[in-house]
């Protein structure tokens, strides 16, 4: 919910006008002077300003001062309210940076109108999004509004996939950027011997499909379901506009993407050079930080990880066999549960 600091020294005005902006979904605060004001936004930081020029202690101009010269405050939209209507005085106004007038007395669709349009111009990308929760959403609807975006799909819903179900397969022509919502998804490559090497696991609040969208050209492994899954599809045409079509949002929208990148670097060099110790230490030190308090276990059959791992189940088996004598582990038919995560770190393979 954005926050409004109403800053207008007119009692009655100012109640009326906090109705009309708290009924349109806004969280509005207020102040009855400049000063006051200034307290406040310096407490907490509002997204939009409306202040009255003409006010005791410290008018408008005062205020609009002090935020550009606050770093804290300095880029807050400003909307200047007076019953002032002297072009020299509009003129002050603008030139101190005010980014709107009005002029009392105004009716409710000039008001909210004003408002709308200043905070939409001045709709920034947060610095992060949190992925897990419903930061795709938010991070959207954000770029949506600064790349001026709005052929962007409004179509979000949730497709399951059910667990052992292919998502797609390799050859497929890419049509889609694929987040995980809810379980999990691997993706998987069939060397000409016919073995598979999982080249992925994409858990909660992390994209899959991107490369072949990247590069134009078939995917190169298949997508399946671990577990019962919920997918978000993001269309091939919006998936290319975030990239392209404003910097910052194409910037941003690579950073969500690019740690699943250097992740996948990192284990094909592990698989080209590390030890089978090595290489399923640091397997199982991954599953390890990516489980949570809920399910602290790694629960992946025997047969996934060693593709994970790219190596034979026999010798999964018998590594896992090793670490568990040494204690670093707990083994169930089942799961897995990494016990001493600093020991299996540094342990010498």
């Amino acid at each position: 919910m954005k926050t409004i600091l109403l800053i207008e020294d007119n009692e009655l005005i100012r109640e009326n006008t906090a109705e009309i902006l708290e009924l349109a979904g806004y969280d509005v605060t207020t102040a009855e002077n400049g000063k006051l004001g200034v307290e406040q936004a310096l407490a907490q930081r509002p997204d939009l300003v409306i202040c009255d020029i003409m006010m005791p202690v410290l008018d408008g101009y005062g205020v609009l001062n002090i935020f550009n010269q606050n770093s804290q405050l300095a880029g807050v939209p400003f909307i200047f309210l007076t019953a002032k209507t002297e072009r020299t005085d509009m003129r002050r106004g603008m030139e101190l940076g005010a980014d709107d007038y009005l002029t009392k007395p105004f009716d409710e669709t000039e008001l909210l109108s004003a408002v709308t349009g200043r905070l939409n111009r001045f709709r920034h990308l947060k610095p992060d999004y949190d992925l897990q929760a419903e930061g795709l959403n938010e991070f959207l609807e954000d770029a949506k509004q600064v790349a001026n975006l709005e052929s962007l799909s409004a179509d979000r819903k949730v497709h399951l996939a059910r667990k052992k179900q292919d998502i797609y397969v390799e050859g497929d022509e890419p049509a889609r950027l694929y987040f995980v919502k809810s379980g999990r998804v691997k993706t998987v490559k069939t060397t000409g011997a016919g073995k598979e090497l999982i080249t992925g696991i994409y858990n909660p609040g992390e994209f899959f499909g991107y490369m072949a969208l990247l590069e134009q050209t078939p995917y190169s492994d298949s997508a399946v379901a671990v577990d019962d899954s919920e997918l978000v599809y993001i269309p091939k045409q919006d998936f290319l506009q975030l990239l392209t079509r404003n910097p910052e949002v194409g910037q941003h929208f690579i950073r969500l993407l690019a740690g699943r990148v250097s992740e996948r670097e990192q284990q094909l060099l592990d698989m080209a050079y590390n030890s089978i110790r090595r290489r399923v230490a640091d397997t199982l030190l991954r599953l390890h930080a990516q489980a949570d308090l809920a399910l602290p276990a790694i629960q992946l059959s025997r047969e996934d990880m060693a593709a994970m791992i790219g190596t034979a189940s026999e010798s999964l088996i018998r590594t896992l066999s090793e670490f568990k004598q040494a204690g670093f582990i707990e083994v169930t038919p089942k799961s897995i549960r990494v016990l001493q995560p600093e020991k299996l770190r540094s342990a010498h393979w």
